[in-house]
């Protein structure tokens, strides 16, 4: 299955000149999300993780379905706030100022194997960020994974963790 046939393109969304990649009409394919689910459970599972992080908010989407599938945990990776009880966060560079993201206290045994997933890798700055955040909390990172890879913003080669992605968009 070419689960290209299953994301929308949305000219000018966000702002003009974006090209927005819309997974919600993957979600609401059943064979379309079983496939990618199969898909990315396969690239994730050899990296052993104990624990899947999501990046808000379209990571959940992703992480928290696999996590069940896989039979691990999951955690949050949030913004600044939006997380109850006492967190860590971690404060990162924008193109124009600075953005944090948090995860609460505790969710993270010191040694624990992570993967953060995401629904989509593009300048790798928000990925970055997480695997920051995750190793200050005593992670051990062993990878990422999301649905789409915008590989002309080359947020891979930003990125110092292995990332696997199921689509690929080169521009």
């Amino acid at each position: 299955m070419n689960l290209k046939d299953h994301i929308r393109e949305v000219p000018d969304f966000p702002k003009p000149g974006i090209l927005f990649y819309d997974i919600s009409t993957l979600l609401a394919h059943p064979d379309a999300w079983q496939v990618a689910m199969g898909r990315i459970a396969k690239a994730v599972a050899p990296r052993a993780p104990d624990v899947l992080a999501g990046i808000e908010s379209r990571g959940f989407l992703v992480a928290a379905p696999l996590a069940l599938k896989l039979g691990l945990g999951f955690v949050m990776v949030r913004k600044k706030g939006k997380l109850p009880g006492k967190t860590v966060r971690h404060e990162y560079a924008l193109e124009y100022g600075t953005d944090t993201v948090e995860i609460q206290e505790g969710a993270i045994e010191p040694g624990q194997r992570v993967v953060i997933l995401d629904d989509l890798l593009a300048t790798g700055g928000t990925l970055n960020a997480a695997a920051d955040l995750l190793t200050k909390v005593g992670a051990n990172v062993v990878g990422a994974a999301c649905l789409i890879e915008l590989t002309f913003l080359k947020g891979r080669e930003r990125t110092a963790i292995p990332v696997d992605s199921l689509i690929a968009y080169d521009s």
